[in-house]
């Protein structure tokens, strides 16, 4: 578990940048590795998805890669084992193919931890809204039924309205122009280096929760303010985190 001194100093440090005081009003969630149990499916599809292209990928490589567009893996994949650029007719074929692949896939489950600290916190009247760099309509509709309310279609960033997805910032600065909340009134919760990156880069406060493989470090590296290892420890020091933010 985080110390409370830990999670102060890091607020700390994140608003000394600030102009004004902080004030939570909204949170922007990522959806796979965050709110649904998603990332051991997406990670079997992308390594059975390019085997069939004669790319065998490491099992740890689509968690670093999460949260990205279909067409970013494709061409990063690429150049990183193949030392080539992919060509477009190779990035609609394996992005369609890995889609096929997903959809044949088991539902993904809610984590049930994520479920109640979105209760909690709709319950202390913050905003919840999802930045995902997904095009999976499939989950993106669930999301509205399965989370009461919660969460509503029209408070969600997908592939479908960006041109550039995570890392670049694009998603997060596009969620804080329709939410109408700046960099004092939200905050981020992501699982993956990409998210963090892309939340850092819009100048977000950024909680990383390590529900996949990857070392801590690298969510740290990539720019997280503060790395829980798990969801139910993020849930346990919520209360900690609200305190010490209305102090500010």
């Amino acid at each position: 578990m985080i110390s409370e001194k830990t999670i102060e100093k890091a607020f700390h440090h994140f608003t000394l940048e600030l102009e004004v005081p902080f004030h939570l009003r909204g949170i922007f969630f990522d959806m796979d590795g965050v709110l649904y149990n998603s990332m051991p499916y997406h990670a079997q599809s992308w390594i059975q998805t390019f085997s069939e292209f004669k790319l065998r990928l490491p099992e740890f490589e689509p968690y670093m890669n999460e949260g990205s567009t279909a067409l970013f893996t494709v061409q990063q994949m690429f150049k990183k084992y193949l030392h080539r650029e992919a060509t477009s007719e190779e990035c609609e074929q394996i992005r369609q193919r890995k889609h096929e692949v997903m959809a044949a896939m088991p539902p993904s489950e809610i984590f049930p931890a994520m479920k109640g600290l979105l209760e909690e916190i709709h319950q202390q009247k913050i905003h919840c809204w999802v930045v995902t760099g997904s095009a999976q309509e499939s989950l993106i509709n669930r999301l509205v039924e399965e989370f009461n309310g919660i969460l509503r279609r029209d408070q969600m960033i997908t592939a479908h309205d960006v041109i550039q997805g995570k890392p670049h910032p694009e998603p997060y600065l596009k969620a804080m122009q329709r939410s109408g909340f700046m960099k004092h009134q939200a905050l981020v919760i992501e699982n993956a280096p990409l998210g963090v990156r892309s939340a850092k880069a819009a100048g977000l406060f950024t909680i990383a929760v390590n529900t996949g493989p990857i070392h801590r470090d690298v969510l740290l590296h990539a720019g997280a303010d503060l790395v829980f290892g798990n969801i139910d420890e993020l849930k346990g020091s919520w209360s900690v985190i609200l305190k010490l933010l209305s102090k500010k």
